[in-house]
């Protein structure tokens, strides 16, 4: 069985990332709280037997914490959220892999064990989906590349999980949902999980 998770990043510079956590607490403390986002999603997957592929939203980075004896490294390419991740599904079924799963880098609770379950999880179902506290999802999986997913969704917004899940029920796919986690947006997020900054 070939699979792969796709893992979304923003590239690190400071005042482009963690907007909504720059607002209250300034940029120096919302970019060292990504950094430490980005080495937890490093350490959550680095181990996984399954082919690693980060997507960087800017350029990619060549020395970085993602090594390239580990990861492949690819540019997300499109016009929204919907369309780049779209596009890296259809990459990674065109490459011949058969279970795909992708995830952000907004998640200190996501472990090894959880992206692992998708994988297997993909063997009863269409879809997986790991359900986010604000509404969002922080992890997708799939066996086919279903275009509709991506597209007429309100991207970050508390509507995205119901969107897409209301869509997998329209199209008669069976979807599984995994336990639902807390991504970082906002201080509030912090507090809920006891970061210290």
């Amino acid at each position: 069985m070939k699979q792969v998770v796709l893992i979304f990043v923003k590239n690190a510079v400071k005042g482009k990332v963690k907007t909504r956590l720059a607002a209250t607490l300034g940029n120096n403390v919302a970019f060292n709280v990504y950094l430490d986002l980005l080495k937890h999603t490093e350490k959550c997957t680095h181990l996984l037997n399954v082919k690693k592929i980060v997507y960087y939203s800017d350029f990619i980075e060549s020395e970085d914490i993602w090594t390239e004896d580990v990861y492949e490294k690819q540019l997300q390419n499109g016009a929204d959220l919907g369309e780049r991740m779209q596009n890296a599904f259809e990459y990674a079924f065109a490459n011949e892999h058969e279970h795909v799963a992708i995830i952000g880098s907004d998640c200190f609770e996501i472990t090894p064990e959880i992206i692992e379950d998708a994988f297997k999880q993909l063997a009863y179902c269409d879809v997986v989906v790991g359900p986010a506290l604000d509404g969002g999802y922080y992890l997708l999986a799939l066996k086919t590349a279903h275009k509709a997913l991506f597209q007429n969704i309100k991207w970050s917004t508390d509507q995205v999980l119901n969107q897409t899940l209301h869509l997998c029920h329209k199209m008669g796919l069976k979807t599984i949902e995994l336990q639902t986690l807390s991504d970082i947006d906002n201080e509030h997020d912090l507090k809920r999980i006891g970061y210290r900054y």
